[in-house]
């Protein structure tokens, strides 16, 4: 039910007090002026609504695929001031379970992560099989949070420098390497604000935890049930703890580790520890399908026949497309996602025999995706860069990562590329809040984990779970993907489907037996596009 009144009349007495106190008094709290510019802007989401209607001319989606905006301040501390306004995406509820007439529940709000991964497709899940039953029971919403696609789009260069060909991705890079690289973020950092304007200031986690408050007000919902993956982990957290009472039902699948001490630097180191352990496993299963690949019959044989590879991509990429950073990102992608590894087996294995085209089509550029891959670095660099402090000298990066990358190479200086214009960011960083709830403070949420996850290393979703009390955790053990919640396997939706459907949740914690390992796919194989999956995760892969 949508209705202007929506905060009833406790939350009418709360912003009233809030608009009872002068900005600049001195007894002002910290934080207060976004506190309240989030219940004014709250308040006239929940009169104003969101008009869903086609999402556009050429719609080829279902009908009931539907698509509006929800008004948001940029700065929430000046909620009169600039309006920017995110697009959401709507399926409603379809009330049915087979032949089973089932009630609605209210809209479930989806998050796939990033920061810069957009959910607007996120409701045509529901025709999936394993997420019918909670498409009968919620309105599945998604949103391009503030930065991401028609959201106030973010910018920090041209898109076509994506499209500049094949480059290097040396796991021991020389100091001219670097001093390069270090130039290069540099000037991405300036770029950001050049493109975007020093409004970029306001892209940030807290604002989209803020931002998640309206849209609930703006779907006529006085709780807010959520799902958020990896990085909608940690802003749900935040979410969490600035909204306790608004909350109904949370989900964070594959959470990120919250401790303000993690945030974001450190986590990216363990991250890049992680994926060593996630390549090992992924050259194990190789090395276990060898008859199929002949890349090898123990692990390092495998990396022996990688590393030919790359040597080989360095000296001629293939296709004048591919070179060892392509192959590299190609291979990274296998550590989200088990089911890539078939495929990414069958490339490699086929370039080594002399076939290039396999691993041209999965590891090549996509000109028609650019634009997309560009805002979405943009508004990850800007949140995570807004986030938190970041070592400001080279040398820390350079120590830190010169020591990580003897025991794990595979993905280290590539996380430092990717991160470093943080080091060099021009405007002022926040301090990250400190997730925490108490007893009885927060209605009991699910967190979902895989034990190997490299994304998210599981030491994050312990620490959400002792941070955020009456939370649950189940964990898929000895599996790696990231992002488990309505996937292959069916312990781990089971109690998905219970806690949304039903409210009902384990104890304190639960283990499932990992999903069963991805067939191998042969050579004769004539598909190389990736594989069709039921994760919500999936929505937003890469392809």
């Amino acid at each position: 039910m949508r209705a202007a009144a929506l905060y009833g009349t406790a939350g009418s007495l709360v912003l009233t007090a809030l608009t009872a106190a002068p900005a600049g008094s001195a007894q002002t709290p910290a934080g207060w002026a976004e506190r309240h510019g989030t219940a004014v802007a709250a308040e006239r989401a929940a009169a104003d609504g969101i008009r869903f209607g086609n999402c556009s001319a050429e719609q080829d989606a279902p009908g009931s695929f539907q698509c509006g905006t929800v008004t948001v301040p940029l700065d929430y501390a000046h909620p009169d001031g600039t309006k920017i306004k995110l697009t959401v995406s709507r399926v409603k509820a379809t009330g049915r379970d087979g032949k089973q007439a089932v009630a609605r529940q209210g809209s479930l709000v989806f998050n796939p992560g990033g920061p810069g991964a957009s959910g607007m497709y996120f409701p045509l899940i529901g025709m999936i099989p394993e997420w019918k039953r909670i498409a009968a029971a919620y309105d599945l919403v998604g949103y391009a949070p503030r930065g991401v696609g028609r959201s106030a789009p973010l910018s920090c260069q041209d898109p076509k420098r994506l499209l500049r060909g094949p480059s290097q991705s040396p796991t021991h890079p020389s100091e001219s390497y670097k001093k390069e690289r270090v130039a290069r973020a540099k000037a991405f950092a300036r770029g950001c604000l050049q493109r975007s304007g020093p409004g970029i200031r306001h892209f940030s986690s807290l604002n989209n935890a803020r931002d998640l408050d309206v849209l609930r007000a703006a779907l006529g919902e006085r709780k807010l049930t959520f799902m958020g993956a990896s990085y909608g982990t940690y802003f749900g957290s935040l979410y969490a703890t600035l909204f306790p009472a608004h909350v109904r039902r949370m989900v964070f699948d594959s959470a990120v580790n919250p401790d303000p001490e993690q945030v974001w630097y450190q986590n990216n180191l363990d991250q890049s520890v992680a994926f060593e352990g996630r390549w090992a496993d992924f050259r194990a299963w190789i090395a276990k399908h060898d008859k199929v690949y002949g890349l090898g019959g123990t692990p390092e044989e495998v990396l022996r026949s990688y590393e030919r590879a790359r040597a080989r991509l360095a000296a001629e990429p293939a296709g004048g497309k591919v070179g060892p950073g392509q192959l590299q990102g190609a291979f990274l992608q296998a550590g989200y996602y088990d089911d890539y590894w078939p495929q990414r087996a069958l490339a490699l294995s086929a370039y080594l025999k002399g076939d290039p085209k396999p691993l041209i089509r999965q590891a090549g550029p996509h000109p028609e995706a650019v634009t997309e891959q560009e805002n979405s670095k943009a508004v990850y660099t800007a949140v995570q860069c807004n986030d938190a402090p970041w070592p400001r000298s080279w040398h820390t990066w350079d120590r830190d990562n010169t020591r990580l990358a003897r025991v794990a190479p595979f993905e280290t200086w590539d996380n430092v590329w990717m991160n470093l214009p943080c080091a060099y960011w021009p405007l002022p960083r926040q301090r990250p809040l400190d997730v925490r709830t108490s007893p009885g403070e927060l209605p009991p949420t699910l967190i979902l984990a895989a034990e190997r996850d490299a994304a998210t290393p599981y030491a994050g979703a312990l620490e959400m779970h002792r941070r955020l009390s009456g939370s649950v955790l189940v964990t898929e053990q000895a599996a790696g993907t990231h992002g488990i919640g309505g996937g292959p396997n069916a312990c781990v939706n089971a109690y998905l489907d219970a806690y949304l459907l039903e409210g009902r949740l384990p104890v304190r914690r639960a283990a499932c037996a990992p999903h069963a390992e991805p067939q191998p796919a042969p050579l004769r194989a004539k598909r190389y596009a990736r594989p069709a999956t039921n994760s919500a995760t999936d929505l937003r892969r890469p392809v």
